[in-house]
């Protein structure tokens, strides 16, 4: 693979100010990747700290329901801070500390990348901001107040939609101007090249546990794995390790908000076209002028105009599968997997289930579907209560 791309995407593409900052990062990367220390390290606060592995949980009584496929839930909304975030941001803060950065700097949507990113950054002593949409700020009150309690400042961004795309914005200005002692600890898999490939490797250890886990309880391989998708780090982690085995179907389920026929929406393979933001060629929503089209979703997580180039290139070559969920189906699988398993999944995490409620009765029984919860939905109850006409407030 050239310098971080992935066939035709990937890249970098970011102003001369950011090449060095990418460059360290690429390097300390490339040294500390292999390194026996860093990865007893890491493994260790994972273990230890974070909680993992996570468990792989037969829904018994989802798959009766649904009477077809058996479906195994890859539990990530049980790691500490409530979602696969984590994972991702215990790597890139370690990183950082080996570099030498005393301050970490963030983009969230949801909100979760900001806590877990404040939560490292308590852990590792170090100094944490974090960039959040004024909308999100809003939606996610909750999230904001966690962020704060663990020692982070939180700066609302009010440019453009004032969502995820423009807290991503923000954040690459400000780390343009503090690369010295700052780190960006971004979320996704997209930005830069190196990024792409490191959020991709941190969050690999779902898949890598999965494919374990599924061969000492089933002895084979899943027929299917499913995986909510925005700019799509717990995608990738969950169909990295089954790229390679091609009869295991890879399925992304994008945020399609009020449909994909609408302009409320934010399902990027579905709708977007080839373009270069935020440093990377890949798909993103435009509008008829190639402008980044204003997206909408019911989740915050899922609402970014863009996929990272790594899926883009999985749809190119047809490994992976990327298909539209509404708001509607999202919250109606929200409802679901509570009243029928007792887990309340984050609303990103529920546009999977949605997929998977339709996907396992086609599937013979004697077939296996993996689909990863990558967040709990506690930080949602009140959005979707209020979706369903009831107002609570947090």
């Amino acid at each position: 693979m050239s310098k971080g791309r992935f066939g035709i995407h990937g890249g970098q593409y970011i102003p001369e100010t950011l090449m060095n900052a990418v460059i360290e990062l690429e390097n300390a990367y490339n040294r500390y990747k292999d390194d026996p220390d860093f990865n007893r390290e890491l493994t260790e606060l994972l273990n230890s700290y974070a909680g993992r592995p996570s468990l792989l949980y037969y829904a018994e009584k989802m798959t009766k329901d649904l009477g077809g496929a058996k479906i195994y839930l890859k539990r990530e909304d049980l790691n500490h801070t409530g979602s696969h975030k984590i994972n991702n941001v215990l790597g890139q803060a370690l990183l950082a500390k080996k570099m030498g950065k005393t301050r970490l700097i963030a983009e969230t949507g949801a909100g979760q990348h900001g806590v877990a990113t404040a939560t490292a950054a308590a852990l590792l002593d170090m100094e944490c901001v974090v960039f959040m949409g004024e909308e999100d700020t809003k939606r996610q009150a909750l999230n904001v107040y966690r962020m704060k309690l663990l020692g982070a400042d939180v700066i609302p961004v009010k440019s453009g939609t004032a969502t995820l795309k423009d807290a991503v914005s923000e954040t690459m200005r400000e780390w343009t101007s503090r690369i010295a002692d700052t780190h960006y600890c971004l979320g996704s898999v997209m930005g830069p090249h190196p990024f792409p490939t490191i959020v991709r490797d941190f969050q690999a250890v779902i898949s890598r546990e999965s494919r374990a886990q599924i061969l000492k309880a089933e002895g084979r391989l899943p027929d299917a794995v499913i995986a909510c998708v925005g700019g799509g780090s717990n995608a990738i982690g969950s169909f990295y390790h089954y790229i390679n085995d091609k009869d295991v179907r890879l399925i992304g389920c994008e945020a399609a908000g009020r449909g994909i026929d609408t302009f409320e929406t934010a399902a990027t393979v579905n709708t977007g076209k080839l373009g270069i933001f935020h440093g990377m060629k890949s798909y993103f929503c435009q509008d008829e002028y190639g402008q980044i089209a204003p997206v909408y979703s019911i989740s915050a997580g899922l609402d970014y105009p863009g996929i990272g180039p790594e899926h883009a290139y999985l749809h190119d070559t047809g490994r992976a599968e990327y298909v539209p969920v509404t708001d509607d189906e999202a919250v109606n699988a929200f409802e679901y997997l509570s009243r029928t398993e007792g887990i309340i999944p984050a609303i990103e995490s529920a546009h999977a289930v949605a997929h998977a409620i339709k996907e396992a009765p086609k599937m013979g029984r004697d077939k296996v579907m993996i689909v990863t919860i990558s967040g709990r939905g506690d930080k949602d109850c009140a959005a979707i209560a209020r979706y369903r006409g009831v107002d609570i407030h947090e």
